[in-house]
């Protein structure tokens, strides 16, 4: 089998049966058609005919070209996957990653905001819907007041990633249940408690849209368009700005946030990873170090023998 084949055959089925977001299609795609482009450089068409030698080579490579240790590692993440696959239904005969060790990388932790800076956000948003004169009221600042508070709100409430907030309809949130349905990543879905503060800012929102249906669009933007990730990134990161000095001000910050403030008042790391929408607990295991982080911090702080 030819190894343009192996990688397209992997993308096909990662696309048509893992259903894959289309994000991560294309950084599959990218990262395999670049090892396509050096096993072609090296004269090497089939797949079996790759050595352990020559993926090794191909690493030092990457390290040569000054390329971050997560780079490398999400190239070489890739090509397991490509390579599980292959073993699994037979296409070929061992799998040479097993004995590849990856770079080592150095996870930071997660950049988050307190939860009383959090609390500020709805009262500077209120506050600046004051400052509008009565004829400005009229037009769409006052929507757009409650539409910014409901985003935040949610993607703080929730937890949730900026593409499921994204995704959401109306008939996603289910008002008696106390409950959203969100369709994370690999389109697994998964039901989100949500608060009586979160609903009564929804509805607040909803109250200024006619005619909804369950397949409405829960968030439209000014335009009349359902919002996207570049939208919430604007807002997100314009009232972070105003209670944080963090360097990212990504809508990442609040799941992070959210994440960080229910372990630190004691929710089950099961549970939370639940939330989340976490494939493995080891990925929500990375905030407990946050919230140690936090307790060492008020530690020195508060105690006298620190």
């Amino acid at each position: 089998m030819t190894i343009i084949n192996s990688v397209n055959t992997f993308l096909d089925y990662i696309e048509k049966i893992k259903r894959f977001s289309p994000q991560t299609l294309r950084a599959y795609k990218s990262d395999l058609y670049q090892f396509i482009s050096f096993c072609e450089y090296s004269s090497k068409v089939n797949i079996e005919s790759i050595s352990e030698k020559l993926l090794r080579n191909y690493l030092m490579i990457l390290n040569e070209q000054k390329l971050s240790t997560a780079s490398i590692s999400r190239k070489l993440s890739a090509i397991r996957s490509m390579y599980d696959f292959l073993l699994k239904h037979d296409y070929i005969s061992a799998d040479l990653t097993k004995k590849i060790t990856g770079p080592k990388i150095k996870r930071n932790l997660p950049e988050i905001i307190s939860f009383d800076e959090f609390q500020k956000i709805p009262s500077i948003i209120e506050e600046e819907k004051r400052v509008f004169s009565r004829e400005e009221k009229k037009t769409n600042n006052n929507s757009n007041s409650y539409l910014d508070k409901a985003i935040i709100e949610l993607l703080y409430s929730c937890a949730l990633r900026v593409s499921e907030l994204c995704s959401l309809t109306f008939g996603d949130i289910d008002f008696d249940r106390k409950s959203v349905r969100v369709l994370g990543k690999g389109l697994k879905v998964r039901i989100v408690p949500i608060g009586n503060e979160p609903i009564k800012i929804l509805k607040e929102y909803l109250s200024e849209r006619e005619h909804l249906k369950n397949n409405s669009s829960l968030f439209i933007s000014p335009s009349g368009i359902k919002i996207y990730p570049k939208y919430v990134y604007k807002i997100v990161n314009k009232y972070l700005s105003k209670v944080s000095d963090i360097k990212r001000k990504s809508p990442h910050v609040l799941r992070h946030s959210a994440a960080t403030h229910m372990l630190d008042r004691g929710a089950d790391l099961l549970a939370v990873k639940e939330i989340l929408g976490h494939e493995n607990l080891s990925t929500t295991q990375i905030y407990t170090h946050v919230s140690v982080e936090h307790l060492k911090k008020i530690y020195k702080q508060a105690h006298p023998k620190s």
